[in-house]
């Protein structure tokens, strides 16, 4: 009986740390998509051409990618706990400072010092979870931080929705500001929650584990990760880990064009989750649903709908990955973004312009767009979404996982930066040709997995090694 108690209460207490660190992907979220019902608004309040538009809603990814590369760095010398309350630092003062900005320079200016806040967030948030996570749920709880950014994402969508709706209209004055100004203040009180809720953390036995401090490391293996015989678990972390020097990320050099493998490995992954134009739909579908026949409020609340389902699907995610696996659920992801990326491809064909230059799809066409991005959306939330974090937080060795992490997160920024700008030239030259895009690289996804990705699930950290990657084809059959 008290053996259950005790377990019930380690169970109670990974899982209040691990909801605790995802919070920062919550606010990684909530910033990349607030600026989904203020884009317009702005716009037109600082007079942006398509260039500058797109550069606005994507300069926060030149932050996140530059807080993603100098994130492991700081994560090994400072520790975890102390990046995660930098991040929150980072994006109270950018939830205040974009929300007061006088013009279109200073709101880049602060869209990308809550970029480097997000980007520290999205690597520190899956590697502190998966390193004070059992092996056996660490998918679900890796699986956490996706469904933070989803949650982010949702409740970002509604203040948006909310503020426009009781100002009528984003660019409309609502308590002496205009309603698009209080959609990016509002991040100032989920950060300052963010930032209360990390000073009570502990910090990751690993770390503690490569500083000497073993005390600590015992006692957060004991209390928080359940392990019961913590000197073995000891001696199993210090052998994955080099205590006479520093980690950098010179250790991540190797053969393959400079970096090691592995590394390669999460750098596509990175890639190819942000190459099948997740990012679209959340920061400009106010402006696609538009575009297709829906008024602003119509399109707003489409947009909310939108990110429900993507919660929705992530608690599903979160329920399959430690029981179906991590590699089998990704491939049926690349299959299902891969066909109906193509549809909306096929139905934007059907596209015509009217007197003001904007596509206006004819029925049934709108309709199959509307649910294939939904369908889309459902694909990706349940697979590609939460996966590739929960990945990214294990397949790495301890020796290199805070600096493989970082690039391979500095990795995704880049490429969220590059599908974000590009898109309204993109949708210039026509939506066929954009979905058409994102299709093809959701069918080269499918034979990546295939081929150079392995199953983590199940596997204690210390076990992944540098040629984890080609374990699966090494396997004898049936094995």
């Amino acid at each position: 009986m008290a053996s259950t108690a005790k377990a019930d209460s380690i169970r109670g207490r990974v899982i209040g740390v691990s909801i605790a660190a995802a919070l920062g992907g919550f606010l990684f979220g909530f910033d990349t998509a607030v600026i989904n019902g203020a884009v317009d608004a702005l716009a037109g309040a600082f007079d942006l051409g398509v260039g500058l538009k797109g550069f606005a809603v994507s300069s926060a990814l030149i932050g996140c990618a530059i807080g993603a590369w100098f994130a492991g760095p700081v994560a090994n010398r400072y520790g975890r706990v102390p990046t995660m309350i930098t991040a929150a630092v980072l994006f109270f003062v950018s939830a205040i400072g974009s929300g007061l900005a006088f013009g279109v320079i200073d709101l880049i200016i602060w869209r990308i010092i809550g970029g480097f806040g997000v980007g520290a967030a999205s690597v520190i948030a899956p590697a502190y979870i998966a390193e004070v996570s059992p092996a056996r749920v660490r998918g679900r709880l890796g699986s956490l931080q996706q469904l933070a950014i989803v949650t982010g994402i949702f409740v970002a969508l509604l203040s948006d929705a909310l503020l426009a709706g009781a100002a009528g209209g984003a660019a409309e004055s609502l308590w002496v500001l205009d309603a698009w100004r209080w959609m990016f203040i509002a991040e100032a009180v989920p950060a300052l929650v963010y930032g209360i809720m990390a000073l009570r953390l502990p910090e990751s036995p690993r770390y503690l584990v490569a500083k000497g401090d073993i005390d600590r490391a015992s006692e957060v293996l004991s209390t928080v990760t359940g392990a019961i015989d913590v000197d073995a678990k000891i001696v199993e972390i210090t052998g994955t880990i080099n205590t006479e020097r520093k980690e950098s990320l010179r250790d991540l050099r190797g053969s393959r064009l400079g970096l090691k493998p592995i590394v390669w490995v999460g750098i596509l992954l990175s890639i190819f989750q942000q190459f099948v134009g997740i990012n679209v739909i959340f920061y400009y579908s106010t402006t696609l649903w538009k575009s297709v026949g829906f008024d602003e409020s119509d399109a707003l609340t489409i947009t909310v709908i939108t990110s429900v389902t993507n919660i929705v699907v992530t608690i599903i995610a979160i329920l399959l990955v430690d029981r179906v696996g991590r590699r089998l659920m990704l491939l049926v992801g690349s299959v299902g973004m891969t066909v109906t990326l193509g549809l909306m491809a096929v139905a934007f064909s059907f596209g015509t312009l009217d007197a003001e230059g904007a596509v206006v799809l004819p029925e049934p066409w709108s309709g199959v767009a509307l649910v294939c991005a939904n369908a889309f959306v459902v694909f990706f939330g349940a697979t590609w979404g939460p996966l590739v974090w929960v990945l990214l937080g294990e397949m790495f060795p301890n020796s290199i996982r805070a600096g493989a992490l970082a690039v391979a997160a500095a990795a995704q920024w880049v490429a969220n930066f590059f599908i974000s700008t590009t898109f309204p030239a993109f949708a210039e030259i026509g939506l066929t040709f954009a979905y058409g895009f994102y299709a093809f690289f959701a069918l080269l996804s499918f034979f990546f997995v295939y081929y150079k990705v392995a199953e983590t699930k199940g596997r204690e950290l210390e076990s992944m090694t540098e040629d984890v990657i080609v374990e699966r084809r090494r396997r004898p059959s049936g094995a």
